[in-house]
């Protein structure tokens, strides 16, 4: 888990932003050199924190389907906040795609606005654009960013600890069904 750092909205999607254009390539996370779309969002973790959340091992372009494994999710589970209602999703937010019901998910994207994503896709560079009914029909999970000013959110950390013994004092849902401290 990351160190305890304030960040703003502001900053991830500035972060993100400066993304866009970096060519892509398969497995790589250097902004303007090359990044695939888990890489893009490495990229901006570093960025962020000063380190890698974690290093993946090696994948090949259809890892998701060879494995059949949440993997991705698994990844965004351990290191970001779940958010558990889409209407919460807000800029900063990663975004985890599922393109078919019966695989695993297997794209990420950062939300930038309310109706646009940056992300990296093969075939051309890291791009923002619009997070349209087709990219919303495919989301499998809306994470967070530890540390965001102001989020109540609780992290993948935080969870292990409270839920496992149920605490009363340390978890709550809001009145829009989120995970509340």
């Amino acid at each position: 888990m990351a160190e305890q750092k304030t960040l703003t909205r502001a900053e991830i999607v500035a972060v993100t932003r400066a993304w866009i254009g970096t060519p892509y390539h398969h497995q790589a996370s250097l902004k303007r050199v090359g990044a695939d779309c888990l890489g893009l969002v490495r990229g901006v973790w570093r960025e962020l924190y000063g380190r890698d959340a974690e290093t993946p091992p090696a994948y090949s372009p259809d890892w998701a389907q060879a494995s059949k494994r949440e993997t991705l999710l698994a990844a965004a589970r351990r290191h970001l906040k779940p958010v558990a209602v889409l209407d919460e999703m807000e800029a900063g937010d990663v975004l985890i795609f599922r393109f078919r019901a019966d695989l695993p998910a297997k794209h990420t994207g950062i939300l930038v606005s309310p109706s646009a994503m940056v992300h990296a896709a093969e075939g051309g560079p890291a791009a923002e654009v619009p997070l349209t009914p087709w990219w919303r029909r495919r989301i499998a999970g809306v994470f967070r960013f530890p540390g965001i000013e102001g989020d109540g959110l609780l992290d993948a950390q935080q969870l292990q600890t409270c839920l496992p013994i149920q605490s009363q004092s340390c978890v709550s849902l809001d009145n829009r069904g989120r995970y509340a401290i």
